[in-house]
């Protein structure tokens, strides 16, 4: 087991489940793929996908008919995906980059991001390859957190401000991008339709953002999405298999 600061670090995947088994959990991650209005049938993007958290959730709504494709850098947590969707024939898993996503333009009805945009590189590429797998007319759901509402409720207010400070200064990358979602969403191509935000204790601000791609793109917008770089291999035929870093 790894440390942080000299204290044991749990499992990472094993977090990543125990937090969306929380209370505060389960709810937003009801309302984030409530609003991606899923249909059978349907073809549904899960970039990150961590160790499967979702996609259960996913397949159960588009059904046999549809396809959920999940993507994630980390072969460790594909592993634990693996588990969870044993069974789920509409499940596909590929090991692939956000900014180079091992999925065909144009082929995705639905997609979400939750709490992937706060580690990644280049949180615009990553939005701009969402916007290119994205079929005109889709829906996308984004949720991340605003790290720098992280309030420590404690006696020592120095210490509270100073941890807040160092989760955003070095151990978070992205430390403010849930504010920043409408913007860089709207900058990719996208078409925001909602955003709001929402914040439990003790986890910070957690803000979301809803887009629709243009039915109408400008030519110009056009032109920079499909000739855009990045994956052009079809995940849920298994032609690719990409492995790179975030």
């Amino acid at each position: 087991m790894s440390t942080t600061l000299g204290a044991p670090r749990p499992d990472q995947a094993s977090y990543m489940l125990r937090a969306a088994a929380a209370e505060a959990g389960r709810a937003y991650k009801a309302r984030l793929i409530e609003r991606l209005d899923l249909a059978p049938g349907q073809t549904v993007l899960d970039a990150g996908c961590g160790p499967g958290t979702d996609l259960p959730a996913l397949a159960e709504r588009v059904g046999e008919a549809g396809a959920v494709i999940g993507v994630d850098r980390d072969p460790r947590m594909l592993a634990r995906a693996r588990e969870r969707t044993a069974g789920l024939r509409a499940v596909e898993l590929c090991e692939g980059d956000v900014h180079a996503l091992p999925v065909a333009s144009g082929a995705v009805d639905r997609a979400k991001t939750d709490r992937v945009l706060m580690h990644v590189a280049d949180p615009a590429a990553a939005l701009s390859e969402l916007h290119r797998v994205t079929r005109s007319g889709a829906l996308v759901a984004l949720a991340e957190p605003d790290w720098d509402t992280l309030v420590v409720d404690s006696d020592d207010l120095d210490t509270s401000r100073a941890f807040t400070r160092y989760t955003t200064g070095y151990a978070v990358r992205n430390a403010t991008i849930g504010r920043s979602l409408p913007r860089l969403a709207a900058a990719a191509g996208f078409r925001v339709e909602d955003a709001r935000s929402s914040g439990t204790s003790p986890t910070p601000t957690t803000h979301s953002a809803w887009a629709a791609t243009s039915n109408r793109p400008s030519p110009t917008a056009t032109s920079t999405r499909r000739g855009a770089a990045g994956g052009s291999g079809d995940c849920r035929r298994g032609r690719s298999s990409r492995r790179s870093r975030w």
